[in-house]
């Protein structure tokens, strides 16, 4: 069945009272944007409904992809619209939609109708009982069971009537743009792609910074990053990359810092250039892959002193409380999961000591990071000049 209509449902945000508007029209707006490739369609809002229409040819496996990959949805119902509500229509509609949708016809079901008009001549509760009649008239191996369906057919009868039996599931969440902007530390690993995925399904806009560190990572390790950023923006809209040359900066501290506390500093540095960045951006907050306990630089001790490098605004870490397989689900559900383990360099792990730290104490990284001054303010302002941007959509 080619079908020209679809429902789209939402839970979180019926929750907004007389700021569910901003939130339905930010969903509305994303998937007129989304769905601009694919054909001719009409998105609206319409009496706490939303309903997504075709008017031209399109595939359906293609509209159905992307629709999931917008938050706010939780359900993709595809409809068929009856325009003459007359009883006999609607009867005959529910028969031909039973007919074309389900080959096996031994399933229980139950009818849910509902009239927005209360002038039709039926009842909702004559309909239920009336369609469900006409049902097992037409298919004799159906059955009917109220309480535990294996079919709910649904009947919306308004100035139109829409008849649906199957929720696709979306992604959840709120619409992207309705909770501010985030700037994402983005690596080639498996979380930071996670992190920002997982920001963003709450509505917030995304920018990211990878930091690069030629020629000890590839172009490879670079394209991979970008390839990653292309794929979260599948989800968050079209995703700003910012790529900070890192490596004077690394060799720095390299030459001049204790090695097992290596990590932790460069890690400082990075948040620097983060907050930096994300203040130039108008980002409120910065997100992070870490997880408690996964390597040495995110114990809580590690954390502690790393965030202590910036103060203007916080940092979000969406999968702190994760364990790596959750972390690996969830990669491999929005796709990120066989990019991110391409064997690719990353800029972190090349300058990584065999016995870094765990308990890092401030007082001394601040009395290790004494002997970069004077040498790395002026690489640290020449990679904030140097940065490169590309637009990952």
């Amino acid at each position: 069945m080619q079908y020209k209509m679809f429902l789209i449902k939402y839970a979180e945000i019926g929750t907004k009272g007389k700021n569910r508007y901003v939130f339905e029209e930010a969903m509305c707006k994303r998937m007129r944007n989304r769905l601009k490739p694919y054909g001719e369609f009409e998105v609206r809002r319409e009496y706490g409904r939303i309903y997504v229409e075709a008017f031209s040819d399109y595939d359906f496996d293609d509209v159905i992809k992307v629709l999931k990959q917008i938050f706010g949805i939780v359900g993709i119902c595809p409809v068929k619209v009856v325009e003459d509500t007359a009883y006999d229509n609607i009867s005959k509609a529910v028969i031909e939609y039973l007919d074309e949708e389900y080959k096996n016809k031994s399933f229980t079901f139950k009818c849910h109708a509902r009239r927005n008009d209360k002038n039709y001549p039926k009842s909702s509760m004559e309909l239920n009982c009336d369609l469900g009649a006409d049902l097992l008239n037409a298919f004799p191996d159906l059955s009917v069971d109220v309480h535990n369906p294996e079919v709910m057919i649904e009947v919306e009868v308004r100035n139109v009537a829409y008849i649906y039996s199957k929720v696709i599931p979306g992604p959840g969440g709120l619409p992207v743009g309705t909770n501010g902007k985030a700037m994402a530390l983005l690596s080639g690993g498996i979380d930071s792609p996670v992190a920002a995925y997982m920001i963003a399904k709450r509505g917030v806009e995304l920018e990211a910074v990878y930091f690069n560190a030629p020629p000890y990572t590839s172009e490879r390790a670079k394209q991979k990053v970008i390839d990653l950023a292309k794929q979260v923006s599948q989800y968050s809209g079209v995703l700003k990359l910012h790529i900070v040359n890192f490596t004077d900066i690394q060799l720095c501290i390299y030459d001049n810092c204790p090695h097992d506390e290596l990590t932790i500093i460069m890690k400082r540095y990075m948040y620097k250039v983060a907050e930096e960045l994300a203040m130039k951006e108008d980002c409120q907050c910065i997100v992070t892959g870490e997880s408690i306990g996964q390597v040495s630089s995110q114990t809580t001790q590690s954390l502690l002193v790393i965030d202590s490098a910036i103060d203007k605004i916080p940092v979000f870490r969406p999968c702190i409380g994760m364990d790596k397989q959750e972390i690996i689900d969830i990669s491999e559900m929005i796709g990120t999961y066989e990019t991110s383990i391409l064997p690719y360099e990353d800029c972190c792990t090349i300058f990584v000591d065999k016995h870094p730290v765990t308990r890092p104490k401030l007082d001394q990284i601040l009395e290790s990071e004494k002997a970069l001054t004077g040498k790395i303010e002026e690489l640290y302002a020449k990679a904030m000049e140097s940065v490169e941007v590309v637009y990952c959509r």
